[in-house]
């Protein structure tokens, strides 16, 4: 439990110590938006790093050489833990957002950093707004802000059993003609939702595969791309399972 409360204090002190921060930056967007956001990527993945260093977790990394460094790219990843989002973060280059739940606007502060670091509120009870974060992931690739996916849709109670992939979730690569990089995460519940509320120590590996070129692929292949994309993650899953 110590990990825990440790945690949320940090959390607390985080939050409103950052409130005289956001001015501050709102300022600097007015002149450099490419500052704003290289700025609020700092301080949020420096965060997320010090929390999952509170946490204990040992991550080890794999195929962090298949991460692009000058072009944005779609992260496709299975989803098990929070700890998935904090160490993503804390790990990759900016720029990058994540595609989270609308849910999560009815937060404030954590709300608004999550808009300052490019994340995407998607309602997925609702087609027609779904498609507007379709767009909106589109042109964040086109400008240059990578993006991150859970396909799923939710987290997962098993990482030996995935849920289907929404096809849907990876046309935002397809019409901005970028790479889809499948992340395969392993692991990250036994950091926390195993014994909620506990947080305990753990090995955690995340592999980044090889790029995926949908425009390489033909007519019929890039409507099951989630599907071929989810085997490749699943079959890196269950091969990291056997080092934790």
């Amino acid at each position: 439990m110590i990990r825990f409360i440790l945690i949320v204090l940090f959390l607390g002190v985080f939050f409103i110590s950052s409130l005289p921060i956001f001015p501050v930056i709102l300022l600097v967007g007015l002149f450099d938006r490419r500052l704003r956001d290289r700025m609020s990527y700092a301080i949020v993945s420096w965060a997320f790093g010090f929390i999952v260093r509170i946490a204990g977790t040992k991550v080890d990394i794999i195929g962090f050489d298949n991460v692009p460094k000058d072009e944005a790219v779609l992260y496709v990843g299975n989803h098990r833990s929070m700890f998935d989002i904090a160490i993503n973060y804390s790990v990759l280059p900016p720029l990058m957002g994540f595609v989270s739940k609308k849910e999560m606007k009815k937060f404030p502060i954590l709300s608004w950093w999550m808009v300052l670091v490019n994340c995407l509120f998607l309602d997925r009870e609702n087609i027609k707004e779904g498609m507007k974060t379709i767009i909106a992931g589109t042109e964040k690739l086109k400008n240059g802000i990578s993006i991150f996916i859970f396909p799923e849709g939710t987290r997962s109670k098993k990482e030996s059993e995935m849920l289907e992939f929404k096809e849907g979730s990876l046309k935002m690569a397809e019409k901005a003609g970028s790479y889809i990089i499948p992340v395969a995460i392993t692991n990250t519940s036994a950091c926390f939702e195993d014994h909620f509320p506990k947080i305990k120590k753990q090995h955690v590996i995340i592999e980044y595969g090889k790029p995926i070129d949908l425009s390489a692929m033909d007519k019929e292949e890039r409507k099951h791309a989630g599907a071929y994309t989810r085997n490749i993650i699943q079959g890196m899953v269950n091969r990291n399972r056997e080092l934790i």
